[in-house]
């Protein structure tokens, strides 16, 4: 199953923006999904995740933020961001596989598509 970001853009500061994720196929088996982030200079890091019985885990700068969800009959996974800031710019990707951090272990997930381009700027 490949997935796909979409649906970044230009956002002011203290903005939301909802990321969507649509996957190739069925993404009713697939054990995690995450969405991550790599900003200009930065290691790409994980940024939520959510497993197949919804259990949903949030990086620190985040939490409270964003939401990440999955709607299991369109094959679509969402990142909702509130309150974005200029340090949310970045590219951001999903992911998903037999691991719940892709950038850790890459082997047990699937491959990287684009991304979607997220700037936060007044």
């Amino acid at each position: 199953v490949q997935l796909q970001a979409s649906g970044g853009g230009l956002v002011q500061p203290g903005g939301s923006l909802r990321l969507s994720c649509a996957a190739s196929g069925s993404i009713f088996s697939i054990s995690f999904m995450g969405w991550y982030r790599q900003a200009p200079g930065k290691l790409r890091e994980l940024v939520a995740s959510i497993t197949n019985g919804d259990y949903r885990s949030y990086a620190d700068s985040v939490k409270g933020r964003f939401t990440i969800s999955r709607d299991i009959a369109k094959n679509t996974m969402y990142l909702q961001m509130n309150s974005l800031q200029p340090e949310d710019t970045a590219v951001y990707y999903c992911n998903g596989g037999r691991s719940i951090d892709c950038v850790r272990f890459p082997h047990l997930c699937g491959s990287w598509g684009q991304g979607t381009q997220l700037t936060v700027s007044s």
